[in-house]
């Protein structure tokens, strides 16, 4: 009778032992056939491009196939919900953006939980934010916009890329934080949000400095303020909203890299240092910054601890902006 016993336990042992030494082979031989990176926006944007140069990147790396499928829809749910509930094997891989930590401060119901759901790999880049307005304007600094926003509540209009998005949330903050009342015109992304600043049909915009970017350099738009901690490298002349004496605005927009969250680790640990000495390569640095934003690729454990950090930043942001969707 033991012995039938002993037989019994050791054969329900075997599958498990399977899994294990599965689990351990498929991380040893990773990445051993195509790698699909998901944008969960249209193609064209700032994470498309990214996706699309980290794709090219890699490919060349391990000599395997490394696809983007761009997933939108949603407001970028569609996308991230598809990579959260993707298989765990480190072959869907999932190119974010801010808005992960923005939608739930909002209200937004979300059918994935960033924190429990995803894995951050490494953050490729920063994207800040620029408080312009139309060069036609005769304000020269944020300190004569602000006074005559004062001295005209409600006339003067500030546009975002929708609502709820960091525009919103940054032009709603300012507000509070200046003592000043203007007119929020949402619009459906960047595109008509920036032809209407450029056209005066808006009189002020916070708007991502790789869309701000070919606009103040050719004298269309005049940038007052940029948020973040410290100046962007892209932009130095450019005072932040803290150095002119507007505090809550650091927390600056990213994109990064995640993988479903029961990826084992050896595999993240794998993505994680391809992808970060990949970002950190001349080559790829100086293209990321052609696209007007600031390469990072400081690995997971940076990234976790900044994820946690611009959570509550960005909290604070919608709290004291009073921004919420119903």
């Amino acid at each position: 009778m033991n012995s039938i016993r002993s037989l019994l336990v050791a054969v329900a042992a075997i599958p498990l032992l399977s899994l294990v030494s599965g689990s351990s082979a498929s991380a040893q031989d990773y990445p051993a056939r195509r790698i699909t990176l998901v944008v969960p926006y249209p193609a064209g944007g700032a994470a498309d491009a990214i996706g699309r140069l980290l794709a090219t990147k890699l490919s060349e790396t391990w000599k395997q196939p490394v696809v983007v499928e761009n997933k939108s829809g949603g407001g970028g749910i569609i996308g991230n919900d598809y990579v959260a509930k993707a298989p765990a094997d480190g072959y869907t891989v999932l190119i974010g953006i801010t808005q992960l930590v923005q939608a739930p401060n909002v209200g937004i119901q979300l059918p994935y939980d960033v924190f429990t759901d995803l894995t951050p790999v490494t953050q490729a880049a920063l994207i800040a934010a620029v408080f312009a307005v139309p060069t036609q304007r005769s304000e020269k600094t944020m300190e004569e916009f602000v006074s005559t926003l004062r001295a005209n509540p409600g006339k003067i209009s500030y546009g975002s890329y929708g609502n709820a998005t960091t525009s919103h949330l940054y032009g709603e903050l300012l507000k509070k934080k200046a003592g000043i009342d203007m007119t929020h015109v949402p619009y459906r992304g960047a595109a008509p949000l920036t032809n209407d600043l450029l056209g005066g049909q808006i009189n002020a915009a916070f708007i991502e400095v790789a869309t701000a970017a070919p606009q103040l350099s050719g004298g269309k738009i005049r940038g007052l303020a940029i948020s973040g901690e410290k100046r962007s490298p892209l932009l130095p002349e450019i005072q932040t909203l803290a150095e002119l004496g507007f505090a809550g605005f650091e927390a600056q927009g990213w994109i990064g890299v995640f993988v479903p969250a029961a990826t084992p680790k050896d595999i993240v640990k794998k993505l994680d240092s391809v992808l970060s000495r990949i970002i950190k390569s001349p080559d790829t640095s100086e293209q990321i910054k052609r696209m007007s934003l600031v390469p990072v690729g400081d690995g997971a454990e940076a990234f976790a601890a900044a994820l946690r950090q611009d959570f509550k930043q960005w909290g604070d942001v919608a709290r004291e902006s009073g921004v919420r969707v119903e």
